[in-house]
C-alpha cells in the first residue's frame, strides 16, 4: 500500500509539474523546471487539497490502478495474438466441448487449484449452454510438488485413454496427494497401475507439462484458473455465469 502510495503522490505531483512548466511557458517565463521554491510551494498546495478533500488521492488511485490493469490486459492480449496458434491446439484428448466450434477458449488451470475445482460445474454449464465452443485444457501444476505429481497422473492417464477419468478423480480428491493415493485412484477408475506410474515418468509425459508451462509463461500468465476467448480476452480468475457469458459475446464480435 506504501509503495501505490508514494507512486500516486508522485504521479500527482509531476502532472501538476507538467501544468505549471506549461503555464510558465506560455506566458513567457522559463520552461525550465521548477524552483527549490516553486516546488515546496505546488508540495504545500497538493497536501492543502488532500487534506480537505482526501478524495482526491482516492480517485487518483483508483485512476492508477485501471491504468495500470488495462496495460497489462493490453500486453496479455498481444501476447496471446503472437501465440494464438500454440495456445488453441492441444491434444485431442485435452479438448472439450464441440472439436469444430466456432470460437475456442483455453482454460490454464492447475488440478490442486481450489478456484480451478470450484470452476469445474461452472464450465460443465458453459459448455452445455454453447454447443458451438471449443475448450482446450492446460494443465499447469505451479502450486508446488503435490500439483507436479496430480499432473503427471492426468498426461500419464492419456495413454490409457484415461485423461479426463484421471483428471475429474484427482480434482475431486481432497486427500495430500501422494503416488500411493494415485495408485488407489488409479485402480479405482480402471487404469493399469503400474503402467501409469511407468508412464508419468516418460518423456512424452514431461514434454506435455513443459509445452504448457512454456506457454503460460509466454502469455505472462498470472495465477489460475485463467481463461483465453479467443483472442479477444484473457480473463484471470474464478468466473460467475454472467461473467463467462460476457467475454464470450465479446470474442464472438472480434
Amino acid at each position: 500500500m506504501k509503495h501505490r502510495l508514494s507512486a500516486t503522490v508522485f504521479a500527482v505531483f509531476a502532472a501538476l509539474s507538467s501544468y505549471g512548466n506549461a503555464a510558465m511557458a506560455a506566458s513567457g517565463s522559463p520552461s525550465e523546471n521548477f524552483t527549490p521554491a516553486q516546488r515546496a510551494e505546488v508540495v504545500q498546495i497538493l497536501r492543502q487539497a488532500l487534506k480537505e478533500d482526501p478524495s482526491i488521492l482516492t480517485d487518483a488511485i483508483r485512476s492508477l490502478r485501471e491504468k495500470a490493469e488495462q496495460q497489462k490486459q493490453d500486453s496479455a492480449l498481444e501476447a496471446v495474438k503472437t501465440h494464438l496458434h500454440d495456445l488453441q491446439t492441444a491434444p485431442d484428448y485435452a479438448v472439450r466441448g464441440n472439436p469444430h466450434g466456432k470460437i475456442t477458449v483455453v482454460e490454464f488451470f492447475d488440478p490442486r487449484c481450489s478456484y480451478c475445482r470450484a470452476m469445474m460445474p461452472e464450465v460443465d454449464r458453459f459448455l452445455a449452454r454453447h454447443p458451438d465452443v471449443r475448450l482446450v485444457e492446460k494443465v499447469i501444476p505451479v502450486l508446488g510438488s503435490g500439483s507436479v505429481l496430480d499432473s503427471r497422473a492426468i498426461f500419464a492417464a492419456s495413454a490409457q485413454g484415461k485423461y479426463d477419468v484421471m483428471r475429474q478423480a484427482l480434482m475431486a480428491d481432497t486427500t495430500k496427494p501422494t503416488m500411493e493415493r494415485i495408485t488407489e485412484l488409479a485402480k479405482a477408475n480402471g487404469l493399469d497401475a503400474d503402467r501409469l506410474k511407468a508412464d508419468m515418468s516418460s518423456p512424452a509425459t514431461v514434454a506435455l507439462i513443459t509445452t504448457n508451462l512454456d506457454q503460460g509463461r509466454a502469455i505472462n500468465l498470472d495465477g489460475t484458473p485463467t481463461f483465453i476467448f479467443g483472442s479477444a480476452a484473457v480473463a484471470p480468475g474464478a468466473l460467475n455465469e454472467e461473467q463467462m457469458e460476457a467475454f464470450l459475446e465479446q470474442a464472438k464480435k472480434s
